[in-house]
């Protein structure tokens, strides 16, 4: 299987002044070798995106929809590859690798729609002496730095936007699935996408990435990755005045009330935390389960736990697959191996799951005892790791569940009273509150607020990132 690729840079495939060797997680064998580009590259695709800003954002709606039309036909029909190319980069699951190419899909298809719903709006004025109007127009040029747990949806969450509003846009994918992210620059290449209109180049460190975000020509810097990351690229991006929107980091509370029910809790807890290995942003960590509920709810979670399928084979039913490397492993046992020093016990997991010698694997691990002082309470865990928080009374748990160094993206609600489950959705200081379920599609916002970011992914909202809006006032003739 040929996973060599090229950066998409000024129009062009082309190689860079550096590379990276991709493994596999879930084998640990070599994937391939890919391009990074260095501080040339990274200016010529600054120029490319500069230099192609005002004839794109003069492109009329029909013939942006038009481009996007076309390489949403090219993604369906390299679909297979596509998957394969992120089955292989980070050792995601088959079934699983079908999210990111249906959100690449699905965003091309939504945004090219819902830019036909942003409209001139006229405003009265209060002495009748003039006449206005608000325009939106495209903010300019847009550089975008994903993360790697969901390859292409993370792409498609800034790519569409972007395309739509008529802002070229710089894709920095992460270093460490770069694969699937050139194989959507080869399909720009493939359909004549309008020079410098998308670029996709990867960097190796800091460095160039720097160079890409201090330089004035990106009027907006978008990013989906850790709060700490998102603290320096608007450092680094400060040389300019520019927008940010940021996904960023999470520690999100899931609150179990006496009256949850307790099946349906337990399959969302796990659900989420177990698939992607629990590399999801919004990934249950932190489960505060009332004391009367504690043991059945306990137990509902260890069998699930100890119920999901671990691997990384193609033919077979995987709901867990490996975490991204070995710095990730190590990480996540030293929290577990914390937690344990501190007085927490594993139910289950906790370890390299047995019969695969190889890949950075942990099974799926449910801790109870959980306590405010460890590392694994602490901190947005990104792994498929259950941490269980008995609470008798709701006194102290508003702070309890409100206290996360990181910022409020989601968090959870189980309970049967609807009463409770709006007073509780009103208290936690979450962008995303989940009651009883858990609902993600391209036509909801999805955002946190505080640490865990600014404006939003997904929904009509995200073109808001996009768009700036002019006023245009005319005087009315005299009478």
């Amino acid at each position: 299987m040929n996973f060599s690729k090229k950066m998409y840079i000024a129009g062009e495939l082309t190689d860079g002044v550096g590379s990276v060797d991709v493994f596999n997680p879930a084998t640990e064998d070599y994937v391939a070798t890919v391009p990074t580009a260095g501080f040339a590259d990274a200016q010529r695709s600054l120029d490319a995106a500069r230099d192609a800003a005002p004839s794109w954002a003069r492109t009329s709606i029909a013939e942006r929809q038009m481009w996007m039309g076309k390489l949403r036909d090219a993604v369906i029909a390299n679909e297979d590859h596509l998957r394969d190319c992120i089955h292989y980069e980070m050792g995601k699951p088959w079934a699983s690798t079908q999210e990111d190419v249906d959100s690449l899909k699905n965003a091309l298809a939504f945004y090219a729609e819902e830019i036909s719903r942003v409209h001139d709006i006229g405003l009265a004025d209060r002495a009748g002496t003039h006449c206005h109007r608000l325009v939106h127009e495209p903010v300019g040029v847009a550089l975008a730095f994903l993360a790697w747990n969901f390859p292409l949806l993370n792409l498609a969450f800034k790519l569409g936007p972007a395309m739509a509003t008529g802002c070229p846009i710089i894709i920095r994918p992460s270093e460490q699935t770069p694969i699937s992210a050139y194989a959507v620059g080869a399909l720009c290449h493939q359909i004549g996408l309008p020079r410098g209109v998308v670029q996709i180049l990867c960097t190796d460190g800091y460095d160039v990435a720097d160079h890409l975000s201090a330089s004035p020509i990106p009027a907006m810097i978008t990013l989906i990755g850790s709060t700490k990351t998102g603290q320096h690229i608007m450092r680094t991006g400060a040389s300019s005045i520019k927008r940010y929107s940021m996904e960023l980091g999470g520690n999100a509370p899931v609150l179990v009330f006496p009256d949850a029910d307790l099946d349906q809790a337990a399959d969302i807890v796990c659900g989420v935390k177990f698939s992607n290995a629990g590399q999801i942003c919004v990934s249950p960590n932190r489960v505060f389960v009332h004391r009367d509920v504690l043991d059945a709810f306990t137990e509902k979670a260890v069998a699930r736990a100890k119920a999901a399928t671990v691997g990384w084979d193609k033919t077979a039913d995987i709901q867990t697959g490996p975490v991204i490397d070995g710095r990730a492993l190590a990480r996540l046992t030293g929290l577990i191996d914390d937690a344990v020093q501190a007085g927490a016990r594993i139910l289950a997991g906790g370890t390299r799951p047995s019969g695969l010698p190889k890949g950075h694997f942990l099974a799926p691990t449910v801790l109870a005892g959980v306590t405010e002082d460890m590392q694994v309470y602490r901190q947005e865990t990104f792994g498929p790791i259950v941490s269980i928080v008995p609470f008798d009374d709701t006194s102290d748990l508003a702070r309890m569940a409100n206290d996360c160094e990181e910022g409020g993206l989601t968090a959870y609600i189980m309970t049967c009273n609807l009463k409770r489950a709006e007073a509780w959705a009103a208290i936690l200081r979450y962008g995303e509150i989940q009651i009883n379920g858990v609902k993600y599609d391209i036509d909801l916002p999805h955002g946190g607020i505080g640490q865990s970011g600014i404006g939003h992914d997904c929904s009509a909202l995200a073109l808001n990132d996009y768009l700036i809006v002019k006023r245009i006032t005319r005087a009315l003739d005299a009478a």
